[in-house]
């Protein structure tokens, strides 16, 4: 049988064909190229977002749009999703065999944002949860007409009509999500699920995984039934990964609803500031790069140190939360800085202006912490579904699969984090500044962008100098 580990391992970095500190001065130098060539070549905004994009072929948009693909893929999701609940409450204790946790935390937390970088946020199509809102709330919706066509039962009615949709009462409509409360409610199932997989010891315990799931599925059930569909879109934090990155995608949607090819820059320039966004995009950065720092000789020491498992998920719970806030306090400090130098007349702030060049980065910090994780451990997911309650079975012949750690070569795992960085960043500043020469007067595009590049080079220098530091 197949060991499981369910720890971020980084590979790779020892096996660089070049001294590492010249890594981290090439990429700064990169950056800075990049920048000053794009202070001389790109002086007007070029990317259209949503406007962009040369249609697919007719018969891939009709599958698409299809309504039986629909079904089907959300019938995928539940399924799954029963299955994973099934196997953390029925299937072994031992991680190393019961496929639930790599399901959940590799190919869920890691997998989905890869895939979708490639086909765009197709989670928001397989997403059980809102297969389960939508059931109940059809099933909900329909007691409610059933109960108002009664004698004396249209006050009933009025009662239960701010929970939910009644198709008996068209003028009593299911209340909006606030539009203030934007992305904030992500922001908190995203920070909950990083401690448990970055602070909390037992994470990778099928029961833990089962209750996490079951509290997170009711709460965001109930909050799709309360306020509809757009709940997901900016309270699942699942959904919300999946969507960012999936701006980065060569297929997107184009504002007319068309299935389009596009380049990933103007699709990553379709990001438009909301509430909470922000949080979001630093959460992300932030706890990956604290991931990267619990690899580090130092931050075990610390943990030596630390006497007990309190102890240590305080400590654990303080760095989180200090790779957070130092990753926010250095983008706000670098977009603020941007209007002191620079003059606009927009009344959008910055750092929500600004928040999208962000996410390139996020994904480049992904794929150099996680990409060599998805390849190896990912593979325990299909390895253990062929017997996933522990019964001796071996429905797919996988049973006696062990994980291939030659698929890929060390080399080649450090070339690819190091170059997921050094690309992220350099999208992150062409994004940066396509907007940045329609936000700025033009006398003050370029030099009130110093500061962001400043970020941006610290950002680089620190996910390099985090892979060097896990080593």
């Amino acid at each position: 049988m197949t060991e499981v580990v369910l720890a971020h391992g980084i590979g790779g970095r020892s096996d660089l064909p070049i001294p590492v500190w010249l890594a981290m001065y090439a990429a700064g130098l990169v950056l800075v190229i990049t920048f000053f060539g794009l202070a001389t070549l790109w002086r007007t905004p070029k990317l259209r977002g949503i406007q962009a994009g040369r249609p697919v072929p007719g018969k891939l948009q009709r599958f698409v749009d299809s309504p039986h693909l629909h079904r089907a893929v959300r019938g995928i999701g539940v399924a799954l999703l029963a299955i994973t609940l099934a196997a953390a409450a029925f299937g072994p204790d031992d991680p190393s065999r019961n496929p639930a946790p790599t399901w959940f935390f590799v190919w869920l937390w890691v997998g989905v944002p890869f895939a979708s970088m490639l086909i765009g946020p197709f989670y928001r199509a397989l997403n059980p949860l809102r297969a389960i809102s939508a059931g109940l709330t059809a099933v909900l919706g329909k007691r409610l007409a059933i109960a108002a066509a009664r004698p004396g039962a249209q006050q009933a009615v009025a009662a239960h009509s701010s929970a939910v949709l009644s198709p008996a009462q068209p003028d009593a409509p299911q209340p909006r999500y606030p539009k203030r409360w934007g992305y904030w409610p992500a922001v908190v199932s995203i920070l909950v699920f990083v401690w448990l997989e970055l602070v909390y010891r037992d994470a990778s315990n099928p029961h833990t995984v089962l209750l996490f799931i079951v509290v997170y599925a009711a709460l965001q059930v109930a909050g799709g039934v309360r306020y509809g569909q757009e709940w997901f879109a900016r309270a699942d934090g699942f959904e919300v990964y999946s969507d960012l990155v999936g701006r980065l995608s060569p297929l997107g949607r184009r504002a007319d609803g068309r299935l389009v090819w596009r380049n990933p820059l103007d699709g990553l320039a379709s990001v438009r500031p909301r509430p909470g966004l922000v949080a979001v995009v630093c959460t992300l950065l932030g706890s990956t790069a604290f991931d990267g720092l619990t690899r580090t000789t130092v931050w075990n020491a610390l943990t030596e140190r630390a006497s007990g498992q309190p102890a240590n998920a305080l400590l654990g719970t303080v760095g989180l939360l200090a790779s957070i806030g130092l990753v926010t306090v250095i983008y706000l400090g670098a977009a603020r800085a941007s209007t002191v130098v620079g003059h606009t007349e927009s009344g959008l702030q910055p750092a929500a202006v600004f928040v999208h060049s962000l996410i390139p980065i996020v994904l480049g910090y992904a794929i150099a912490h996680y990409f060599s994780f998805l390849v190896f451990q990912g593979q325990a997911g299909y390895i253990l579904a062929s017997d996933p309650f522990g019964r001796g079975w071996n429905l797919f012949g996988t049973t006696t699969w062990q994980i291939d750690y030659l698929v890929i070569s060390p080399t080649t795992i450090g070339l690819v984090q190091v170059g997921a960085i050094v690309l992220g960043h350099v999208t992150g500043v062409v994004a940066a500044h396509d907007r940045a020469v329609g936000y700025f007067a033009k006398r003050d595009a370029v030099h009130a962008q110093y500061a962001l590049l400043g970020a941006m080079v610290l950002f680089t220098f620190a996910g390099i100098g985090l892979l060097v530091g896990s080593g």
